[in-house]
């Protein structure tokens, strides 16, 4: 990247992968609907490695959702991950990966949700796309109004503590948006293998814009 996606106070930190997918055997004793027992095992990565910044998960087939009723009671378990997370410490900065403007924003505040999301618009000659940044805290919302323009490397806001981000481990959704289908300040960031092929279109690699 030219510029680091979280930093933590004036420190550019290191980044590295990590595993939450179903087949990784590391997780089979951790409780990852728990916050801090999630937490814990995030540190043990970023302890082994020297680095301050976990990332991954997108097109992750996970166990993390089994305990919530949003992805787990109906027909089509809700189980793969369409985003990039970036784990880290609470009240982290989360700057803006390119140039873009407000679009929408709510505190989704339902227990296994986003809690605190933002989502931006970005023109691309005469077509747009979005990003949606889930799991912040309540301030990064304060100021908010749509159509408020963000220049690329500028604080969009900061990570949301457990309480905040609807009992998650500090760290954020990064998702790239094709069509929002009528959605404002929420999209869905898993969906079902029967549904995969659509969202795969739909959410894109974000990737394709970070270039980590």
């Amino acid at each position: 990247m030219n510029h680091p996606f979280l930093i933590l106070g004036n420190i550019i930190n290191k980044y590295t992968t990590i595993d939450f997918s179903e087949t990784n055997n590391e997780l089979s004793n951790v409780q990852l609907n728990n916050p801090y027992q999630c937490q814990e095992y995030i540190e043990t990565i970023l302890n082994k490695t020297g680095c301050q910044i976990a990332y991954g998960g997108y097109l992750e087939k996970r166990n993390l959702y089994n305990e919530s009723s949003l992805f787990s009671l109906s027909e089509d378990k809700r189980d793969i991950h369409l985003g990039i997370d970036f784990w880290s410490k609470v009240n982290s900065k989360v700057l803006c990966p390119l140039k873009g403007e407000v679009h929408s924003f709510k505190d989704n505040s339902i227990v296994g949700d986003y809690g605190p999301t933002i989502i931006l618009k970005h023109g691309v000659g005469d077509s747009y796309f979005y990003t949606l940044y889930g799991h912040l805290s309540r301030k990064s919302l304060s100021g908010l109004f749509e159509g408020k323009k963000f220049e690329k490397g500028e604080v969009l806001g900061y990570l949301g503590s457990p309480e905040e981000n609807v009992n998650y481990a500090p760290h954020l959704h990064f998702q790239v948006i094709n069509d929002l289908q009528g959605k404002r300040g929420d999209y869905p960031g898993v969906c079902s293998s029967k549904n995969l092929e659509f969202y795969k279109k739909n959410c894109p690699d974000p990737n394709s814009i970070l270039k980590m």
